[in-house]
């Protein structure tokens, strides 16, 4: 099929959630919920670390942008399956579907990249103490982040560009509630040789690389600790370490339990269920995670409250 007989197809069906439709209004308003709760949570981060200088830090620069990223990839997709509820119109256009796809994979890519920084930044926190500040400086952290950023957005369009070039049939619609690529190759009727070579090139460096070198800094930071006698010493190290590990679980399990396990043994539901986790849950705990397990947030925001009541 050529390039303009592709226009033809000028949009696609998600079908969305499998849910019966007396239950449609009830998981609404949860899905309401949760995205609001996820934008609250994340803005409330971002805004308590740009506020406090106490928290002008290395660890909450990479927090503030992990907040961000979250914050962006949720609003992805949850405005789109909300209007979609509640107009039962289930089409997306074929460009906002493309558009949807490049910002889905540049804040999930993101949020990869970001979480190995994190890593890195506790790694050399933890085994490197007496440098950290001299390792871990502003201009450092700045050459670091700018170039995750610009390998995220070379890589989300160059997948979108490859995409764009496919020839798409009378088949339009897409098992799930956002525009995922894998989806969108399989409804391709077209060669898609180049795209799936594409994935397993990238694939390495943006997911399998940082989850090896987050496990190589944890491995790292478990040696060194095994060498600290004081019980105490321990818990902070782990308490430190714990709102990051509990991150980078969920990320990377649902991660690995979508894309890298075999296709044969995912039902639709179980694929729409791990999506879920991955672009809804997930950005909406990260927060938590991290402010209830985190005293300095906890201080930054008793601060913010003090210094907003003096003012007024």
């Amino acid at each position: 099929m050529s390039r303009n007989n592709q226009s033809v197809l000028s949009q696609f069906l998600l079908l969305g959630l499998p849910i019966p439709p007396e239950h449609q209004h009830l998981f609404y308003v949860l899905f309401l919920a949760m995205y609001l709760t996820t934008v609250l949570g994340n803005l409330i981060i971002i805004i308590l670390i740009l506020l406090d200088s106490h928290l002008h830090t290395p660890m909450y620069l990479f927090l503030s942008n992990l907040s961000f990223s979250d914050l962006c990839f949720s609003s992805v997709t949850m405005p789109k399956l909300l209007q979609n509820m509640q107009s039962q119109d289930l089409t997306i256009p074929y460009v906002d579907c493309l558009t949807q796809m490049y910002f889905l994979m540049a804040f999930g890519d993101m949020e990869s990249l970001l979480l190995v920084a994190m890593a890195y930044d506790r790694y050399v926190a933890i085994c490197f103490p007496l440098h950290y500040t001299s390792i871990m400086n502003p201009k450092f952290c700045a050459s670091l982040l700018m170039p995750l950023w610009m390998l995220t957005i070379f890589d989300s369009m160059m997948h979108t560009l490859l995409v764009a070039r496919l020839s798409f049939c009378e088949n339009n619609v897409i098992p799930h509630f956002f525009c995922d690529i894998s989806a969108l190759l399989k409804l391709a009727c077209s060669d898609t040789s180049v795209n799936e070579l594409m994935i397993f090139i990238t694939g390495g460096p943006i997911i399998i690389v940082p989850f090896l070198l987050i496990v190589m800094s944890y491995a790292r930071i478990v040696s060194s600790i095994l060498k600290v006698s004081s019980a105490k010493g321990i818990h902070k190290v782990f308490s430190t370490c714990g709102s990051h590990l509990s991150v980078v679980s969920l990320f990377y399990g649902t991660i690995f339990g979508l894309y890298f396990s075999p296709s044969a043994n995912n039902s639709t539901v179980k694929e729409t269920t791990m999506a879920m986790m991955f672009t809804v849950v997930t950005p909406m705990l990260n927060p938590f995670i991290y402010s209830l397990r985190n005293r300095d947030i906890k201080q930054a925001l008793i601060r913010v409250i003090c210094n907003r009541k003096i003012s007024l």
